[in-house]
C-alpha cells in the first residue's frame, strides 16, 4: 500500500452543483452554481469543472517543474492552462474531457514535448484520469 502523505477534504452542502463546497480546514469556501452554458444561472460563482482544471493545472505544473529539474533542464517561466469540459457521450452519460496546455517559453519544440510527455507520466491526476477520460496534452515554446 502507498504511503499517505497528505489527505484533502471538502464538503459540497446545498444543492450539487448550486450550492457551497468547504475545505475541512475552511481555505476553500466557495459558492457554487451551475454555468449558463448549461442552463443554470452563472455569474460570479465557480463550478466543479472550474475546480478540478485549477487542480489538475497545478498538480501537472508540478510534475512538469519536477521532471525538469530532474533532467536539469531550465524551463524558466512556464505556465499550464487546463480546459475541462463537461461532455455527454452517445449513451447520454456525462463525461468530462480534459485538455493540458503547456507554456514553455525559450525551449526547443521537441525537448518541450518531451518534458511535458514525462510530467504526463509523473503527475498524480494523470494517473487517475488514464484510462478513465479523455486527456490531451501540447506544449508551446
Amino acid at each position: 500500500m502507498a504511503e499517505a502523505l497528505y489527505t484533502a477534504e471538502a464538503t459540497s452542502k446545498g444543492d450539487g452543483r448550486n450550492g457551497e463546497v468547504v475545505s475541512s480546514d475552511g481555505v476553500i469556501d466557495e459558492k457554487l452554481a451551475t454555468p449558463k452554458e448549461m442552463g443554470g444561472p452563472g455569474g460570479t460563482y465557480t463550478n466543479p469543472e472550474q475546480l478540478f482544471a485549477a487542480g489538475y493545472s497545478a498538480c501537472f505544473h508540478s510534475a512538469l517543474r519536477l521532471v525538469a529539474r530532474q533532467a536539469k533542464a531550465d524551463i524558466g517561466d512556464t505556465t499550464v492552462t487546463a480546459s475541462v469540459t463537461l461532455n455527454k457521450d452517445d449513451n447520454d452519460k456525462f463525461v468530462l474531457s480534459v485538455k493540458l496546455a503547456a507554456h514553455l517559453p525559450g525551449l526547443e519544440q521537441g525537448r518541450a514535448d518531451q518534458l511535458v510527455a514525462q510530467a504526463h507520466q509523473v503527475c498524480p491526476y494523470s494517473h487517475a484520469t488514464r484510462g478513465n477520460i479523455e486527456v490531451t496534452v501540447t506544449a508551446t515554446v
